[in-house]
């Protein structure tokens, strides 16, 4: 698994181990920490490098590895619009590296992070996956080329794949693999509040009730088990289809996720409202059923839960926020 010591991996690492599976992890640790991944076997190495390749290789053959599930990528908006080559060395390239890794140590089975900025602005208030896609940040299109690319190693050499198009991913399955980087909307204010800053938002002008941007927010823990839906999926055989959303098929507005961890927090912390932020589309929200009836899959909480684990990890954590007023 590579990125499995990062937030949304480590769910899914943790999951595997207990229901008795044997993981190795690939991960630079840029955003992850060994003891979030238990007692799987850990390769520290960047998969964008050109060595990887060999190293890839000779792991999955030393480990018999069955099946990957690849989630290493840089995914931050703004910085890919800021540094749209790098993206694309680091997501597209780490991706073919695995590929062509793969392909030598005869590895057929991938599950891949994919996202929901491979849509772009669709012109659906509730997107499917067969709309049309028109990312407009070089980090949707990295995901987008990626899915490209598995399709052509399916044509090539018989690559089984699942892409699972993510939508917003919040919350916390354990208090222990709470989100470690401050890359999500609901860590960011979390962090800006540690430190004694107010929350901000980034744009109040878009075409929506309250201005701000609506997501399709979904629980960690739900995104994780879509993982285990997809992998035993794939390995009973070549699925139908390729590429699934995970979502809940509704849409929060940043405004309502302030108003909620306010709610949660017993704080009515201060929020900052400035300009929109470049390759921000105003509406993603994510049609479930394909995912629903091709993998039998289901979201089962909602944004209460979302707010709730997130805040409970938070003050669990070394940088817990001491609330005004309540000591």
């Amino acid at each position: 698994m590579s990125g499995g010591a990062g937030y949304i991996g480590a769910h899914v690492v943790r999951l595997l181990q207990q229901r008795g599976e044997q993981v190795v992890v690939v991960d630079d640790l840029s955003y992850g920490t060994p003891d979030r991944i238990g007692d799987a076997k850990l390769v520290t190495l960047d998969v964008s490098t050109d060595a990887a390749r060999s190293i890839l290789t000779n792991t999955m053959v030393d480990e018999d590895v069955t099946a990957v599930i690849d989630f290493a990528a840089r995914k931050q908006v703004g910085e890919s619009v800021e540094r749209p080559a790098w993206y694309y060395q680091q997501n597209v390239g780490g991706l073919a590296n695995m590929l062509l890794a793969m392909e030598d140590a005869g590895v057929s089975n991938l599950i891949f992070s994919s996202s929901a900025a491979v849509y772009g602005m669709p012109p659906v208030d509730v997107v499917p996956e067969d709309v049309e896609t028109k990312p407009i940040n070089p980090y949707g299109e990295t995901k987008l080329i990626g899915e490209w690319i598995m399709a052509d190693c399916e044509r090539a050499w018989g690559l089984n794949w699942i892409g699972l198009r993510y939508f917003n991913v919040a919350g916390a399955g354990w208090p222990d693999l709470a989100d470690p980087a401050t890359l999500n909307l609901v860590p960011m204010v979390l962090d800006r509040l540690a430190k004694g800053e107010p929350a901000k938002i980034f744009g109040t002008d878009y075409p929506t009730p309250d201005g701000t941007c609506i997501r399709d927010y979904i629980h960690i823990t739900d995104l994780a088990e879509a993982h285990i839906f997809a992998l035993d999926n794939l390995l009973k055989g070549a699925p139908e289809h390729h590429v699934f959303n995970v979502g809940t098929g509704m849409g929060t507005s940043v405004r309502e996720i302030m108003d909620g961890l306010r709610e949660v927090s017993g704080w009515e912390f201060p929020v900052e409202e400035l300009p929109r932020r470049a390759g921000d589309p105003p509406k993603l929200i994510g049609d479930p059923m394909s995912i629903a009836v091709d993998l039998g899959w289901k979201a089962n909480y909602g944004v209460t839960e979302i707010l709730e684990s997130a805040w409970e990890a938070w003050q669990q954590s070394p940088r817990r926020i001491d609330v005004p007023g309540k000591g």
